[in-house]
Parts: structure tokens; C-alpha cells; sequence
């Protein structure tokens, strides 16, 4: 198919540096690029798959307060420094 195709001038700098590094016409190298381009696309599709892993937290942690949980270490960790000092 035959069709006129406006590109940004860096993108178009860029392909034709590729085609000239490959040594291949710069048509060639936008359909392989499109090509790479619509796959990579169609493979991000997947759904990832999530692995479970026991991080050894004390139990009665919410592990979604991960914040509340360095606080209470720092403040643990500044008693005893101030502790140690008298």
C-alpha cells in the first residue's frame, strides 16, 4: 500500500540514520520499526504474573503503612540512642 506519511523531523533524522547504518531503504526500516513497534504492543497485553513472598514481617504489621512502620523503627532507634547517653 502506498500512503504519505508525515513524520517529526528527529524521528525522521533518526530512521535514516538506522537505514543507513543497516545499509537498507528507509522504507524498509519504518515498516521493520512499525512492525517491532505493533508487536511489543500486542506482548504488553499479558497479564503479569505475581509470585507471593514472605518477607518475614512480625505479624500485626500493615504492610500497607510501611511508612508508620519506619517511623516506629526510628523512634525505637532514638530512644535507645538517648537511652545509651544517660
Amino acid at each position: 500500500m502506498r500512503t504519505t506519511l508525515t513524520l517529526e523531523d528527529d524521528l525522521a533524522a533518526h530512521l535514516k540514520a538506522r537505514a543507513e547504518e543497516l545499509g537498507v531503504p528507509f522504507k524498509q526500516i519504518v515498516n521493520q520499526v512499525i512492525r517491532e513497534g505493533l508487536a511489543e504492543t500486542k506482548s504488553a497485553g499479558a497479564v503479569p504474573r505475581t509470585e507471593p513472598h514472605a518477607f518475614g514481617f512480625k505479624p500485626g504489621l500493615d504492610l500497607d503503612k510501611m511508612n508508620q512502620i519506619v517511623d516506629q523503627l526510628e523512634a525505637e532507634s532514638a530512644l535507645a540512642r538517648q537511652n545509651e547517653s544517660r
